[in-house]
């Protein structure tokens, strides 16, 4: 692997780090809000956590745009390509790191997540006996399709921030070529 590469993976791998960080201490956080709303009041605790998923939504966005303009920033040889794909590969290690630790949050933390989920739906009059059997028989696989469907989507809302954040990093001289 030559230099440049290195410095992409070494560079991407700690931006992944803050924002797979940022989502791991998120969930760790609406995790304990979860348990105090078991004896609170449960509108003030969905508001807090709405506040919470806002600041982490719009945090995210704006520690992605601000490692992509610090990339770009110390390689002065980045074009827009490779500034894409500094985002794009932060968007991925980001992702592995936060479904890993979704995943083991599911499997060992709270393992009962999904049977509660479960609970709920046994509840909907809707739902008929079939149905209720095949998601009883889903359950066991439930931590890891949800680690597979975090993954791409986190990689892919990722992806596409950083072709949209990435199209003026760096910024674009039209007379930079003429005489």
């Amino acid at each position: 692997m030559n230099e440049k590469n290195t410095t992409l993976w070494e560079s991407a791998g700690k931006a992944g780090l803050v924002l797979g960080g940022v989502s791991i201490a998120y969930l760790l956080i609406t995790m304990l809000t979860g348990r105090i709303a078991e004896n609170g009041p449960i509108f003030l605790m969905t508001l807090v956590n709405f506040l919470l998923w806002t600041a982490k939504f719009a945090g995210c966005i704006y520690l992605m745009r601000f490692f992509m303009l610090r990339f770009s920033q110390a390689d002065p040889e980045a074009d827009n390509a490779r500034v894409f794909r500094f985002g794009m590969l932060t968007a991925l290690l980001s992702a592995l790191l936060y479904s890993a630790a979704y995943l083991a949050y599911t499997s060992f933390i709270a393992p009962d997540t999904f049977d509660q989920a479960l609970d709920i739906i046994r509840d909907n009059p809707l739902v008929d006996a079939n149905t209720l059997e095949q998601m009883e028989e889903m359950i066991p696989q439930m931590p890891t399709v949800s680690f597979f469907v975090n993954l791409i989507y986190c990689w892919l809302f990722g992806t596409v921030l950083s072709a949209i954040f990435s199209r003026n990093i760096p910024p674009q001289n039209p007379f930079i070529n003429q005489p």
